[in-house]
């Protein structure tokens, strides 16, 4: 194993753009074509009442992160962020590898927005039998709307890091920052020496949202000890009102 592919997105609770109707059936088929190892997911319901709005649609049984992790991604976390009548949504990571540990952590600023990092620690192949064996930390995030909420999600991002994730640690940090005047990558750089994806490869990160006409810069990939070898944007349009965002990684 030599290389690694991901790909993020906002899946925006399994409905497509103005929620008109349910898609998770062609959102399993979408990631499944990117052919990822590792799936980081925003707005992941992990438990919904019937959707009365949308009676003919078939709606799936279990959790969506496991409807879309169906033999394709043995291995996944849920950690639940927004809890309401009804259900609870949060944020969700598939993988092809083994989960060794995980962890979800509120880092809500404020009572009207539900935010949370879910952290897992993966146990990666190893590319050369003496190679000693190190995992791969993965940080699936959704920060808030607000400009002062951000500011204290990123100081728990960066305090998370510090404490929890070697130096030496190769390390991802993927998800819906929220942060369209692009004031995280100068600050995940310098604290962190987490690199974006796309400003690496491209100049600029990717534009994200809306799905419709990608406008703004919501989404990323910061990797740490990991090269880069190619990123892709991914405008499934009907699906979210976000794009999805992938990456070849180096290990």
């Amino acid at each position: 194993m030599t290389t690694l592919n991901i790909v993020t997105y906002n899946i925006h609770k399994g409905l497509s753009h103005f929620n008109q109707r349910i898609v998770l059936h062609e959102l399993r088929e979408r990631l499944r074509e990117v052919n990822a190892d590792i799936v980081f997911l925003q707005e992941v319901q992990g438990e919904k009442s019937r959707d009365t709005r949308h009676p003919h649609h078939i709606y799936p049984t279990s959790p969506q992160h496991e409807f879309l992790a169906d033999q394709i991604w043995p291995h996944h976390a849920y950690g639940k962020n927004s809890v309401y009548v009804g259900g609870h949504h949060g944020n969700a990571l598939l993988s092809r590898y083994s989960i060794m540990e995980w962890d979800n952590l509120d880092i809500s600023a404020h009572r009207f927005e539900s935010r949370g990092l879910l952290h897992c620690v993966i146990d990666l192949p190893k590319t050369d039998q003496r190679e000693i064996s190190q995992p791969l930390h993965c940080i699936c995030v959704h920060f808030g709307l607000f400009k002062r909420g951000r500011r204290v999600q990123f100081n728990a991002l960066i305090e998370r890091i510090k404490r929890m994730v070697p130096a030496d640690a190769r390390l991802i940090v993927a998800g819906d920052f929220n942060d369209w005047r692009n004031n995280a990558s100068r600050l995940l750089a310098h604290e962190l020496q987490l690199h974006e994806v796309f400003e690496t490869n491209l100049g600029r990160p990717a534009r994200s949202f809306p799905a419709g006409i990608p406008l703004l810069r919501m989404d990323r990939i910061y990797v740490r000890r990991l090269g880069i070898q190619r990123c892709e944007v991914h405008s499934w349009r009907k699906i979210s009102d976000h794009v999805a965002l992938s990456a070849t990684l180096a290990l």
